[in-house]
């Protein structure tokens, strides 16, 4: 049985996770998927973040066909959850690549003989970068829409939002 693992946020599931982690779930037999804490992504991510709370994250990943199980995690890295799984291959974005953004489960995988998969990014979706202007547009308040499913539609959404923070 080969396990794989990869990890994130997750708090405004969109398209490029999706191809990630159906991409990551090919490279074995489950895919386990390390999960921040609400705490966990605050530090982070920042203040207003997670969008979504950690019970409704948790589910919609466990929603997903190629998703065996979601591990929840505390600390800002997911290396204590790794050395417990044991999984024989861990997936992380081609921005962890050597040389990249630190990555320290890369060296507790590697360790133990497990192997590291860096996928492409693909799409320009980002959590972050929809979650600011969101957030902008709503006066501070927490919108929990995910604006990337319709991207044609940004414009409209925001344009909605301050019109209903106005009223």
């Amino acid at each position: 049985m080969i396990a794989v693992f990869a990890n994130g946020v997750f708090d405004l599931l969109h398209p490029g996770h999706i191809h990630f982690l159906e991409e990551a779930s090919l490279l074995g037999d489950h895919l386990h998927v390390g999960l921040n804490t609400d705490a966990s992504a605050r530090r982070l991510k920042g203040p207003g973040r997670p969008m979504w709370p950690l019970a409704e994250r948790k589910r919609m990943l466990k929603a997903l066909r190629c998703v065996y199980d979601v591990w929840p995690f505390e600390e800002d890295d997911p290396c204590a959850l790794v050395r417990s799984l044991r999984p024989k291959v861990l997936v992380k974005g081609q921005e962890y690549a050597p040389g990249g953004k630190p990555c320290p489960e890369a060296v507790v995988v590697e360790a133990y003989g497990g192997k590291v998969v860096y996928l492409p990014r693909r799409g320009d979706w980002s959590s972050s970068a929809y979650a600011r202007p969101v957030a902008a547009a709503s006066g501070g308040v927490r919108v929990l829409v995910d604006i990337d499913i319709l991207p044609d539609k940004r414009d409209e959404f925001l344009a909605l939002a301050l019109m209903h923070q106005d009223a």
